[in-house]
């Protein structure tokens, strides 16, 4: 693991080395509560698989990145959050690590994000598991729940492990999907625009999002691939993990 400054800020960042030289790098891009520790040897499998060179990393507040001071005050993020995230902080960071054209390989809000940068900017595939193209009652319902389950449950111990900051990677996620501003988020059309492959897969169980999750995922002009997974929630490299890693060797497999 390193730190990296992008913008004055720093970033936990985990590289990965290559197999076979020549092949586009995976960049990893964590949920909403996620960082490099939560995706655990999954990433590793990914690259070995593939022959690809891989980099995960935290973004701001998760995981061993630079915490945000205050918040739940003057640092709230806006709704916004994930369209600066794709537009304002992953070009540098790519940049300072050398990467043109990844493959954007992203899960629940990284898979959102993954899909914001690959509708603006070049890259080879976007994999976006469990993404988020709008927002539903249902993600909503988990959300209080996830809330509730951090101030009364043991979630907040569960979380620990995972962040220098635990409050910060918590708050800064469950306060911008519970407010009412952030109810009109939809990158539908954003998803429109991309001209890269694109692979998408949701578990059938999702408690966070409906089906519409990926099939509103509708690009014109790029080619797109979807997989539902049975006995699968929100998190398909953790409840299916082999055969999320099949879905994504092959698709790779095939770019050109």
């Amino acid at each position: 693991m390193e730190l990296i400054q992008v913008e004055g800020v720093g970033l936990e960042v985990s590289r990965l080395p290559a197999s076979t030289p020549g092949r586009a790098a995976i960049v990893f891009l964590h949920e909403g509560l996620g960082s490099v520790a939560m995706w655990r040897e999954w990433p590793e499998r990914v690259c070995q698989e593939t022959g690809r060179a891989g980099v995960v990393y935290s973004r701001r507040g998760y995981g061993q990145s630079q915490a945000i001071a205050d918040v739940r005050g003057a640092g709230r993020l806006s709704p916004d959050y994930m369209h600066r995230e794709a537009l304002e902080t992953l070009p540098p960071l790519l940049e300072e690590l050398g990467i043109e054209s990844p493959v954007l390989l992203g899960h629940s809000d990284g898979a959102t994000i993954a899909l914001i940068y690959a509708s603006h900017f070049p890259v080879t595939a976007c994999i976006a598991m469990a993404p988020h193209v709008i927002v539903e009652d249902q993600s909503i319902e988990s959300i209080e729940q996830a809330r509730k389950a951090y101030e009364n449950g043991g979630l907040r111990e569960r979380l620990q492990r995972y962040h220098s900051d635990v409050d910060c990677a918590f708050w800064q996620w469950n306060d911008i999907w519970l407010s009412p501003a952030f109810r009109e988020f939809d990158i539908r059309l954003e998803c429109r625009r991309i001209q890269a492959p694109v692979l998408a897969i949701q578990g059938e169980d999702d408690p966070y999002g409906t089906l519409r999750q990926v099939a509103e995922i509708e690009p014109t002009q790029g080619p797109l691939e979807k997989h539902v997974l049975p006995a699968c929630g929100h998190s398909p490299h953790r409840d299916q993990p082999q055969q999320s890693l099949e879905i994504v060797t092959q698709f790779l497999a095939r770019l050109p």
